[in-house]
């Protein structure tokens, strides 16, 4: 991928070659020289940094390696001359400039960042709108939207690519002390604590391991987690660490974070990953509340569960009609050690129970059918796995042990078909089990978080060279994050003031709808609206108590922008 940008070939001693290739000339860089023990001397290892320019052999058109071997030299702006497209989407940056002014964003970053703060704001807004996180197509983006970067600069993807790896991580860290200083710490807030994590495609990323990936196990990756404040709906911060460590050991660092943001009443929403005894006594120490799901196949659970089947799942008293599931607390310990009671919520879901029941039973013949396969097969061991549903008979002659058949458990599979349908919920503080499933279930807020991340954000992966490039990448997706998860409860507080659920008041279809808000060029050169805005738009700007008027009134204002910076 070449620049639109003229850069000095750089003036290396013994460094840089040039070779002609069909009439262009490319230039390369070596990296090493590198014995070969047949031709009994050194051959150059070199990579492309980019081509020459025909009217000018000092000048070079740089390519991305060039920003990687040469991450301190200038990278001139994109050529002044590149036009603007004639017509341009204004709605949906109208409605995220609004959230950006309400948090103060735009100030904050130019505190930290300064003059390329406004292509931060871009970069997140891109994203945003476009569902999108490469580089090589923020131009196409930047070429048919406003922009916040100073006087609506159109930048290259070089340019973009080198602004990212500038970005210093001390200026994320900055960001959160400062976001987290402007939250409310008076008040008790539940957080809810997730993480996943990114496969890394390129690039030398020092905590990027061979770990537990969620996806593809083969490539390195890193582990990214967000703590979310429920009460709020915000994202608070969030922590990047090496791909070979498991969730529930960097539970305490999170936690010790949490009080270092200055927030000392708080409880926290957990997934099953954080169930460890560690992680219950160190919350217990610390005075911190918890909630944490328990999945029904556990030990303990399975043994409460069987104890109360049957108390409670046709009991009116006990139905909690919002979630379509019948529940009871009970208080217990959660281990023999255990010095408080803790409340065990159980839950019972009939639909629930259908599907999980079919899917144990699709398991068991699946199983019974790759026995089968293997009868009458010598020193076949049937695995550990199958061996808790089936007990293996084989036939032994000598040294030789033949597999002869497998006769299902059955005491086994049908306890597990008992367990179906239900499931368990233990929190610290004494509370109902609607409360309780009120608070687990407000975590969707943050796998909405990550959902967004990984689909609406396009950031499965990382496509970057070098740790400074994923950190500021990283950085500028939670901004997205912060601004993309208050325009979705802008569109939720508004679906709950009206009766009927529309289909456009889902952020992606938001997005859309907005974006179809353009004003053209005309030929006197003024940028006008292309037309009034439709009634499925206006119920969309009430949403985010914004209103026809407001529009026209920011056209206006973006039309006079233009008109300055095409007069300079």
């Amino acid at each position: 991928m070449y620049a639109d940008v003229r850069v000095k070939i750089p003036e290396e001693k013994g460094k840089i070659t040039r070779k002609k290739i069909k009439g262009t000339t490319y230039i390369y860089y070596q990296l090493d020289r590198i014995y070969d023990p047949e031709k009994q001397y050194s051959v150059p290892k070199s990579t492309t940094i980019g081509k020459g320019c025909e009217d000018d052999p000092s000048m070079m058109i740089p390519n991305e390696k060039y920003l990687i071997y040469f991450p301190e030299a200038p990278l001139p702006d994109e050529k002044k001359s590149a036009h603007r497209s004639a017509c341009i989407r204004v709605g949906a940056y109208m409605v995220l400039r609004k959230i950006v002014a309400e948090y103060k964003l735009d100030e904050t970053l130019h505190d930290l960042i300064g003059k390329d703060s406004g292509l931060f704001l871009d970069l997140a807004i891109y994203t945003i709108v476009t569902e999108n996180n490469a580089a090589q197509y923020y131009p196409d983006y930047a070429f048919n939207h406003p922009l916040f970067t100073d006087k609506m600069r159109m930048y290259s993807d070089s340019k973009v690519s080198d602004f990212i790896s500038k970005i210093k991580r001390s200026q994320s860290v900055e960001f959160l002390n400062r976001w987290n200083e402007n939250r409310d710490h008076r008040e008790k807030i539940y957080l809810s604590y997730d993480s996943t994590n990114k496969n890394c495609q390129a690039g030398d990323v020092e905590f990027a391991e061979i770990g537990y990936a969620k996806d593809d196990k083969s490539k390195p990756i890193l582990n990214y987690s967000i703590a979310y404040d429920k009460n709020n709906r915000e994202p608070l911060f969030y922590e990047m660490y090496p791909g070979s460590i498991v969730d529930v050991s960097q539970l305490q660092y999170m936690l010790e974070k949490v009080a270092g943001y200055g927030y000392r009443h708080v409880g926290f929403i957990l997934d099953r990953g954080y169930f460890a005894k560690e992680n219950i006594r160190y919350m217990d120490r610390n005075g911190y509340d918890f909630v944490i799901m328990m999945k029904g196949m556990k030990k303990i659970a399975g043994a409460i569960i069987r104890e109360h089947r049957g108390t409670f799942e046709e009991s009116r008293s006990h139905s909690i009609r919002e979630y379509r599931v019948s529940g009871k607390t009970v208080k217990g310990k959660l281990f023999v050690s255990d010095e408080k009671d803790r409340y065990f919520h159980i839950y019972f879901n009939e639909s629930k129970r259908t599907a999980e029941r079919e899917q144990l039973e699709e398991k068991i013949d699946r199983m019974a059918e790759l026995l089968k396969s293997q009868e009458g097969k010598s020193n076949y061991e049937c695995p550990s796995s199958l061996c808790r549903y089936f007990d293996p008979i084989y036939h032994t002659q000598g040294d030789e042990k033949t597999f002869m058949f497998a006769r299902e458990r059955q005491d086994v599979i049908d306890n597990e078909i008992k367990l179906c349908g239900y499931f368990i919920i233990i929190t610290s503080e004494k509370m109902s089990a609607t409360e309780a499933l009120d608070l687990y279930k407000s975590r969707d807020g943050s796998e909405k978080l990550f959902r967004g991340d990984k689909s609406y954000l396009g950031n499965r992966s990382l496509r970057v060279h070098g740790s400074e490039s994923v950190s500021s990448k990283i950085f500028i997706e939670f901004l997205a994050l912060i601004i993309r998860n208050r325009f979705f409860t802008y569109l939720k507080e508004e679906m709950g003031r009206v009766d009927k659920k529309e289909n456009f008041m889902t952020v992606p279809a938001a997005l859309r709808e907005l974006e179809k808000i353009e004003m053209i060029r005309q030929s006197d050169g003024n940028y006008r609206l292309d037309h009034a805005v439709t009634a499925t738009q206006k119920k969309l700007l009430k949403a985010f108590g914004m209103t026809e008027l407001n529009i026209r009134q920011q056209a206006i204002g973006i039309n006079e922008r233009l008109n300055v910076i095409n007069q300079m």
